[in-house]
């Protein structure tokens, strides 16, 4: 497998993802939402040791969104790139939105529960109150 490339939107921060990617989930958390300003965050899991910041890293600025979550962004152009888990530091959370190329499609919509009440799920994909693996 080749390996999968992101960037910001202006471009001053580019990494590269060896291997595949894992779960991919649009995930409709307030705190998700509220981070790309959309009604859900597509987003995959990849193995700390696949990533690789490329360019750009004097670039990264992160932000602590709970006692488990930092999220890291573009300070140049404010564009989300990853997170990481305190619970989970063997895992990164990759958005799909700053990846190049064809990608794997999203298995299901997690953390429902909590979805916009503007916004209609109508993808056909599983349905998930919560994390999968929580309920």
């Amino acid at each position: 497998m080749s390996n999968i490339s992101g960037k910001c939107l202006c471009e001053s921060v580019t990494y590269e993802i060896s291997g595949p990617l894992g779960s991919v989930y649009n995930c409709h958390c307030s705190k998700c939402r509220r981070w790309h300003g959309a009604a859900f965050r597509s987003r995959a899991s990849v193995d700390v040791t696949q990533f690789k910041i490329l360019t750009g890293s004097e670039s990264l600025a992160s932000f602590k969104s709970s006692d488990n979550v930092t999220k890291y962004f573009c300070k140049v152009c404010g564009s989300p790139l990853h997170s990481t888990y305190l619970d989970n530091p063997d895992v990164i959370g990759i958005a799909l939105g700053a990846l190049e190329g064809v990608l794997s499609k999203p298995e299901a919509n997690i953390f429902t529960a909590s979805k916009a009440s503007w916004y209609e799920i109508s993808d056909g994909l599983p349905q998930h109150k919560f994390w999968p693996t929580s309920e």
